[in-house]
């Protein structure tokens, strides 16, 4: 029934799962080729507005003891706003479908007595699987920032060559961290570090819960990671107090994040060869976050080098400091897992076109 109900294409053409696989292709390829939409037209960024405004009027300006009102006021705007993401998203996706199951019964112009009533009917599905792919790999597009991620992470690379002020001036755009008393080579642990994170965070579970609920899942995730990065702070932030009301966003992302981030570490592993799973099970337990250490440890296990954030955690400690090499070698690592997602949706489209024709 969910499928169906997210998914009306399927219950139609009967090429609903394909017209999903070729979505994630389109949003893939418009993020490589693209990159990101305007700030003005990014509908993550408007969650991050509308975020940062209702954030300045729930949170405390100075820190205070157990404050359950502000944890619940701060739950009920998570909730509202997710609501709308999810409603806003479902009413997108499904005037796209609606325009694909209302095609007309065969395309204007073709010749139905040259093709037969049974070839215009497979090119007619053809056609509005295809458009309809494209309307939805667009819209899915900016819960996506694969390419974004990767230039940011070369531009540290690029301006820690130049001096290390420059190198951690660039990464102050990556990551929260305080970044004026690193060294290069925690510059470049931190870069390498944000590029396995992200990775989850920006590609891999945004296509799994867009698998499981279509643009609604989504973009209800993507809108669940902008809360935690912008409330999800035990402590002060911005002039103000997160403890209490950063703690249902915090816990919402770990939620959402939990087997998207230990996917992430398999096909990681997976494109690297492999890693030793007992000691990435345990490596990916010193971080604080329960799912951030998982794709942090399997890049750190894979490269052979050790990642850290001075005085919480270390992983792979053992493993030597990260040189310029081992960051290419880290983009080559997330630009496989890219391209094996890429094979999975073809898989995908090639499984369910076989199944039809079986």
């Amino acid at each position: 029934m969910l499928w169906h109900w997210l998914h009306p294409l399927a219950a139609h053409s009967g090429l609903g799962g394909a017209c999903m696989a070729l979505a994630v292709l389109v949003a893939l390829a418009v993020d490589r080729l693209w990159g990101e939409p305007p700030a003005r037209w990014h509908p993550v960024v408007w969650m991050g507005r509308t975020l940062g405004a209702c954030g300045a009027r729930i949170a405390p300006a100075a820190e205070t003891a157990r404050n359950l009102k502000h944890f619940w006021l701060a739950a009920l705007a998570w909730c509202a706003l997710a609501a709308l993401v999810v409603i806003a998203t479902a009413i997108l996706q499904g005037v796209v479908l609606w325009f694909g199951v209302s095609a007309p019964a065969h395309p204007p112009g073709l010749d139905i007595e040259g093709v037969g009533m049974a070839g215009a009917q497979a090119v007619q599905t053809a056609l509005v699987t295809l458009l309809t792919a494209t309307a939805l790999g667009l819209l899915l597009k900016p819960m996506l920032a694969l390419a974004a991620l990767q230039n940011e992470v070369r531009a540290v690379e690029t301006a820690l060559g130049e001096s290390l002020q420059a190198g951690r001036a660039r990464l102050a755009w990556l990551v929260s961290r305080e970044v004026d008393h690193l060294s290069a080579d925690e510059v470049r642990q931190s870069a390498i570090e944000s590029l396995a994170e992200n990775l989850n965070d920006s590609v891999v579970a945004p296509l799994f819960w867009f698998a499981l609920a279509g643009l609604p899942g989504a973009a209800l995730y993507r809108f669940a990671n902008t809360a935690d990065a912008m409330w999800g702070y035990p402590g002060m932030r911005g002039g103000r107090y997160w403890q209490w009301a950063g703690k249902w966003a915090a816990r919402a992302d770990d939620v959402l994040s939990w087997l998207p981030a230990r996917l992430t570490a398999l096909l990681l592993a997976l494109v690297a060869g492999g890693v030793p799973l007992r000691t990435l099970a345990c490596e990916a337990r010193k971080t604080p976050s329960p799912n951030s250490g998982w794709p942090m440890a399997t890049m750190a296990l894979a490269l052979g080098v050790r990642l850290s954030k001075p005085g919480v955690y270390q992983l792979h400690a053992a493993g030597r400091a990260p040189t310029a090499h081992d960051a290419v070698r880290a983009q080559n690592l997330v630009s496989k897992v890219a391209i094996a997602l890429i094979l999975i949706a073809l898989a995908a489209i090639v499984l369910i076109v076989l199944c039809m024709g079986a």
